[in-house]
């Protein structure tokens, strides 16, 4: 497992790789995978998710699920990454016959396990495995011949456990807080949702746009077990993950505060790359920001 200077840097290549597939895509999100770059290495390289790119079909690995699927430029960069699938595919991001697609579709061979669009769906589907993983069955089993494993403990079956990747925009959708009741109701341990509390959507600020704040007070009330940390803090992000994996009771949410547009410095809490991609010059301005980590570094070639 990288040690948390070196998942630094692997999200500072993975925000790297989000500007040259969008530039090369010419469409295409840009402020929310940025900024959950951070969230996403913490995921795939902290040794705290069950995943494994030489283990992709395995019954018991982890499910990851990214509910608001316009952020997939950050879920194919840290997949690739990760090993999942080979670097130079990125630049097909958006191109016809491109298993990489401008909201994430199931290609379960490459590590991504649903597919999205609209809005808060993915929620729902975490929350169907999460009861899947406490009865002992498996999504994907089936169709793959594969043996379903026996549960640890009878009734409450961990074989794996679900994250969830949300946008808070995405709060705005009633089915979210559908799933959120079924998953207290059911005690769901299971599963633990992430979500990006970045506080912009595509029209301008959430607290503008349908106002969430008290969220973690609204989530506790559904019984859910609340976490919130620094989104760009590796350590409290894993930290947090190994509290909700550990957890002998209640569904878990971490609430990641993020800033969108993460290590750019025309595009941080700008609203407005919400839904845009860079301009190559733009494009080859970020890239030297990001090289340089904002100037910390001398040279971009260091």
């Amino acid at each position: 497992m990288p040690s948390v200077m070196q998942m630094e840097k692997i999200a500072n290549r993975i925000r790297q790789d989000i500007i040259k597939m969008l530039v090369a895509a010419g469409s295409g999100h840009s402020a929310g995978p940025l900024g959950m770059a951070d969230v996403f290495t913490a995921v795939y390289f902290g040794g705290v998710a069950n995943v494994d790119p030489k283990k992709r079909h395995h019954p018991n690995r982890d499910r990851v699920v990214l509910s608001n699927a316009h952020i997939c430029p950050v879920l194919y960069a840290t997949l690739a990454h990760r090993g999942y699938l080979p670097v130079s595919k990125l630049k097909t991001l958006r191109k016809l016959g491109s298993p990489l697609q401008g909201h994430s579709n199931n290609h379960f061979d490459i590590g991504i396990e649903t597919s999205g669009g609209p809005l808060a769906q993915g929620i729902s589907q975490a929350v169907g495995m999460a009861i899947a993983a406490r009865m002992g069955t498996s999504s994907h089993v089936a169709r793959r011949n594969v043996p379903v494993p026996a549960t640890r403990d009878a009734g409450r079956g961990t074989a794996f456990h679900t994250w969830c990747l949300m946008g808070d925009g995405e709060l705005d959708e009633g089915q979210c807080w559908e799933a959120f009741m079924l998953a207290g109701k059911m005690d769901l341990r299971e599963l633990t949702v992430l979500i990006d509390r970045n506080n912009i959507q595509i029209d301008g600020t959430t607290e503008q746009v349908m106002p969430l704040e008290n969220l973690k007070n609204k989530l506790e009330a559904f019984n859910w077990f609340v976490i919130e940390v620094d989104g760009h803090n590796m350590r409290e992000v894993l930290d947090a993950m190994r509290e909700a994996k550990a957890r002998a009771a209640n569904p878990t949410a971490i609430i990641c505060h993020t800033i969108p547009g993460k290590g750019v410095d025309f595009m941080e809490n700008k609203f407005e790359w919400h839904g845009k991609p860079p301009t190559p010059k733009e494009a080859s301005i970020a890239l030297k920001e990001l090289r340089t980590l904002g100037g910390k570094i001398k040279s971009e070639h260091e």
